[in-house]
């Protein structure tokens, strides 16, 4: 593939691939040897990709984008988890670029906390995994898959699984969503060094949400409760109005959420 990086972009470098088992384990060998700050490793297919707790990753050859961002920020291991919803506003941003550059009106949105659904639908997927030191970190990878001309998944996932071909019609060309991306992450990311946390992004996060204003059901180990998701705060964690009157803050890591009605 073909990427127009722009000046300073947090991208530096680009390393295509055929065909690979993962590019998040790709990424992180690479990081084992040494691979640089921001190197963004694309593959046409993977093997074994996955997704968040395990699951797999539908990877068929040149229909989607499946890449990982090796980056290696100087920022305490307790804000990496951030990252992801950093990255969940980029590509929601790239995609609603190629919606409009192709006069398309579909309405792209984010299910908490980094799931991007179109008409209910998600296409896309990310899962950021890191190492670290005793007070530092060595390196962060964060993994997006983005069905993008997908033209149809398995029985059990097409209910909740798209892409952007299926809810618009339109084959949209994979370099200009990631060469849409290398820009929108890098104006995210610098924003989010700027004060390591999301305050910066909130409000912009929020109006992506779809989750906002909606009843959710919050699945936890120890338990389950419903109630109205009001937005992120500026950790990246979910606020839950109770039934009761109470707010809860949700954390990624711990629970998962399930809209009642539908997939959001």
């Amino acid at each position: 593939m073909e990427i127009r990086l722009q000046e300073e972009s947090a991208i530096k470098k680009i390393i295509n691939l055929q065909e690979v088992d993962s590019t998040n384990n790709e990424a992180k060998r690479g990081a084992g040897l040494g691979a640089a700050d921001g190197t963004l490793y694309i593959a046409e297919t993977q093997t074994g990709g996955k997704g968040r707790r395990g699951r797999q990753w539908s990877s068929p050859p040149g229909s989607g984008i499946f890449m990982s961002l090796l980056l290696k920020p100087g920022i305490s291991p307790d804000n990496a988890s951030m990252l992801t919803i950093v990255a969940a506003m980029a590509v929601v941003s790239s995609i609603e670029h190629v919606l409009h550059e192709n006069n398309c009106t579909a309405e792209c949105h984010i299910k908490w906390p980094n799931d991007i659904v179109i008409n209910r639908k998600k296409v896309c997927g990310i899962l950021t995994e890191m190492s670290t030191g005793l007070q530092d970190i060595n390196y962060v990878v964060i993994g997006i898959g983005i069905n993008v001309n997908t033209k149809g998944f398995d029985e059990e996932l097409k209910l909740t699984a798209s892409s952007l071909y299926l809810e618009t019609g339109i084959c949209f060309d994979r370099n200009d969503i990631i060469t849409a991306f290398s820009k929108e992450f890098t104006k995210y990311y610098k924003q989010f060094l700027c004060t390591q946390d999301l305050s910066g992004l909130m409000a912009e996060y929020n109006g992506r949400l779809a989750n906002v204003g909606k009843q959710v059901k919050v699945i936890d180990v120890k338990q389950s409760f419903t109630g109205t998701a009001l937005g992120i705060d500026s950790r990246g964690e979910l606020i839950v109005l109770q039934e009761d009157g109470s707010r809860t803050l949700v954390s990624a890591g711990e629970v998962s959420v399930r809209g009642l009605y539908g997939y959001v």
